[in-house]
């Protein structure tokens, strides 16, 4: 399918993986239209390794998800905050953001498009229904979603800066006896990430398909157990599974996280990884302040229960 598609404006680094995570593409199929000179630039064949500008347009012709989220009345939509031209939900453990396939239905942004129809028009790639950001299909909390195409812009840049307040809520295995950062740069490969550090220069990683990225992590103790400890965790940055793999690189990983932390991480009656995006602050359009709270999910709470105590 041929179309022509455009840069979001904090689009950066190499246009290949921009016009996959635009696409919602895998590399695989990104790679294969570059080599066959399906992507084009003012009708010039472009290279995966040119820079992705912000705002460039672009021809291309590969098969992949179009079209916006189909609306979804029956699904339950719990909305934590709403401003004219921005709104934030709670996302349910087990429910993907947005659609990855064409007609995929389930999804958050399929509830948000019943609703709020308007999101459907408001992010450079329509499957994404107006969604800002994305969190992993295990992670429950708050997701904010824009309302028109600025505002979609304004929200993108400001979670891409600093001045966003992402603070989550993890049980980290083992026991923390005080809090911290993390600055562990984090290299991407396939579906996880890898601390770039230890002795692997960083020339060495993106000769090898990795592409380190800067990171950091703080967090702060809310609750010790005897085996587990419940961290409060604020993002600076957003590199994917960055609080995945900066806790288990501390030697803590998440609860549940058996792709980062493997069979230690593993708890009773915890059927998914226990990571919660609890608060969400962001300034949007028009220096309109949205902020959001999500209470810890039922099934989360469950899990504490159950925890042996921290001896006194």
């Amino acid at each position: 399918m041929r179309q022509e598609v455009e840069l979001p404006k904090d689009a950066s680094g190499r246009l290949d993986r921009a016009l996959a995570d635009l696409l919602g593409l895998g590399r695989a199929a990104v790679k294969r239209a570059f080599a066959e000179g399906k992507v084009r630039v003012l009708g010039r064949r472009a290279r995966a390794s040119d820079q992705a500008l912000p705002g460039l347009s672009l021809t291309v012709e590969v098969d992949g998800p179009q079209g916006p989220p189909l609306p979804q009345g029956e699904m339950p939509l719990v909305v934590l905050a709403e401003t004219a031209r921005a709104l934030i939900v709670d996302k349910p453990a087990g429910v993907a953001v947005h659609p990855l396939t064409l007609g995929e239905t389930g999804t958050l942004a399929n509830a948000v498009a019943a609703r709020y129809p308007e999101c459907r028009d408001a992010s450079p790639a329509s499957r994404e229904g107006g969604a800002v950001h994305r969190l992993d299909l295990e992670t429950s909390g708050c997701v904010a979603f824009a309302r028109d195409r600025e505002a979609w812009e304004e929200l993108r840049g400001e979670l891409k800066g600093k001045g966003a307040k992402k603070r989550y809520l993890a049980l980290a295995v083992g026991r923390l006896e005080s809090g911290g950062s993390c600055l562990v740069p984090l290299a991407q490969r396939g579906g996880r990430v890898f601390p770039a550090k230890d002795g692997l220069a960083v020339d060495r990683l993106e000769g090898k398909g990795f592409r380190p990225r800067p990171a950091e992590t703080r967090y702060e103790v809310a609750r010790r157990f005897r085996d587990h400890t419940l961290v409060e965790v604020e993002l600076v940055t957003g590199v994917m599974h960055q609080i995945r793999a900066h806790l288990a690189y501390l030697g803590h990983p998440v609860a549940g996280d058996l792709l980062y932390g493997g069979e230690a991480a593993r708890v009773p009656l915890l059927g998914r990884h226990f990571l919660h995006a609890a608060h969400l602050a962001l300034l949007g359009p028009g220096d309109e302040r949205i902020e959001a709270v999500s209470p810890l999910p039922a099934d989360l709470e469950a899990v504490l229960r159950t925890l042996p105590t921290a001896p006194p």
